[in-house]
């Protein structure tokens, strides 16, 4: 018994010892050293589910050596350190390195987070001293891009890019001596990237800024799409060419879609690499939520993430001439948009997800969804129909009382006396006015009688 406590103990110290819980001394404390840092609350579900994440990237990252050294910040009570790191939401990784702080936007998981930690730590440019190394990394990773020769104006660009854009991929350099006898180069210096089984060299006067040229060329150029992916794409600034298909029940339709999508990547990449990503996504769910509608499987899309447009063809997609096509009637603007971001799509989209909502919990649990749902709407009925009962019987005592006014008035008409027809009493009456002036005028005569 004294046994178990004490193992437990003794994994509560080391638990605590690879997640520091930080608080406002961390400002002062942090120059130092390089720390990944969760800003959570305690009350996001989200982060709740990160926490056992956290522990294992702790761990993970003490165990193998890492200089990275972890910790987590109640972000609602040291909202001043939040806001001076820019938290806007939780929860929020970042790694802190000197005056930088990188944001970590990949899933949340430990293998993508401590691979993020361990990139972002290091150099922001790596060195590859020999051929081996070079032939090393090609191997490990899909898009490599590394510059190649000495000191220049060109290097240090590359330098200043990389320290910018570390958080997406790795930066190497390197001589011309690594390179394999396949690679010719134009030019020294020269900065490359190596994917799709060959090699494009950057030109600054054709493709504009090094850092925008590496935003688009860090995927390959064909990929398989997920919600996440999808996401990190739409920073590239590209529109999104992909064949929806359903994996789990290919057709012959689906795989010509797929390939059709694939040839154009590849043997049209002069013509469309700089403005079009392309690929393929598993089923149509997350398609539709995004345009709010449905497309049918399979089939052909192109998205703007950018303004939330998407284009379909006007007609079946059959032959590679057709996607070509269809693709330059987006480029030049000829095909017709739908969706976007205009306030009527807004409030579409509020009712939409609202709808979605409404639909998930009851899938979820009907019961959960009648209580909710229903006795609101239940309580609010009742209501209405009090208030419209309330003023229907008002209104019934209203005639009630009219009606009863109507028949007293009639009953007081009924009892007065009636005239005959030929009967007069004005001259009568005038009669006895006329009496009553001569009395008034000769009071003398009235005393001699």
């Amino acid at each position: 018994m004294h046994h178990e406590v004490a193992s437990r103990l003794f994994l509560c110290s080391t638990v605590l010892a690879i997640v520091e819980e930080l608080d406002d001394t961390f400002k002062d404390t942090r120059v130092d050293d390089v720390w990944l840092v969760d800003f959570y609350a305690p009350w996001c579900g989200y982060c709740k589910k990160l926490e056992p994440v956290w522990y294992d990237v702790g761990a993970e990252l003490k165990s193998s050596g890492s200089p990275v050294r972890v910790g987590k910040m109640d972000g609602t009570a040291y909202s001043g350190m939040s806001s001076e790191f820019g938290v806007r939401g939780y929860p929020t990784i970042k790694l802190l390195k000197g005056d930088l702080a990188y944001n970590y936007k990949g899933p949340r998981t430990k293998d993508d987070i401590v691979e993020f930690a361990n990139r972002v730590a290091g150099p922001a440019v790596r060195a590859l001293p020999s051929k081996q190394m070079f032939d090393h990394m090609m191997k490990r990773h899909d898009v490599l891009f590394v510059y190649f020769g000495g000191e220049s104006p060109l290097k240090e660009k590359y330098i200043d890019m990389a320290a910018e854009l570390i958080v997406y991929t790795y930066f190497f350099s390197a001589s011309e001596d690594v390179l394999p006898e396949s690679v010719t180069l134009p030019e020294l210096p020269s900065v490359v990237v190596f994917k799709d089984g060959a090699y494009f060299t950057y030109d600054e006067y054709v493709d504009g800024g090094l850092s925008s040229w590496v935003n688009k060329e860090r995927f390959q150029s064909y990929l398989q799409i997920d919600g996440f992916t999808l996401y990190e794409l739409g920073e590239t600034g590209k529109l999104v060419a992909i064949a929806v298909i359903d994996e789990k029940d290919p057709t012959e339709e689906s795989g010509r879609l797929k390939t059709l999508i694939q040839r154009v990547a590849k043997e049209y990449r002069e013509h469309f690499n700089r403005d079009f990503q392309f690929g393929h996504m598993d089923g149509n769910d997350y398609i539709n939520s995004l345009i709010m509608g449905e497309v049918s499987v399979p089939s052909i899309i192109i998205l703007n993430t950018s303004n939330e447009q998407y284009f379909l063809p006007s007609e079946p997609v059959e032959t590679l001439e057709q996607l070509v096509h269809f693709i330059n009637s987006v480029l030049d603007g000829s095909a017709q948009a739908q969706g976007g971001d205009g306030m009527f799509q807004r409030v579409k989209r509020v009712a939409f997800d609202a709808k979605s909502t409404i639909m998930s919990v009851f899938r979820s649990s009907p019961v959960l969804g009648c209580f909710l749902f229903g006795l609101p709407l239940g309580v609010i009925s009742l209501m209405c129909y009090g208030i419209c009962t309330a003023e229907s019987d008002d209104g019934q005592e209203d005639m009630e009382l009219m009606k009863r006014d109507d028949e007293e008035e009639e009953d007081d008409e009924e009892d007065e006396p009636r005239q005959a027809p030929g009967e007069l009493e004005g001259p009568e009456e005038d009669g006895e006015n006329e009496e009553e002036e001569e009395q008034e005028k000769n009071p003398d005569d009235k005393k001699a009688d």
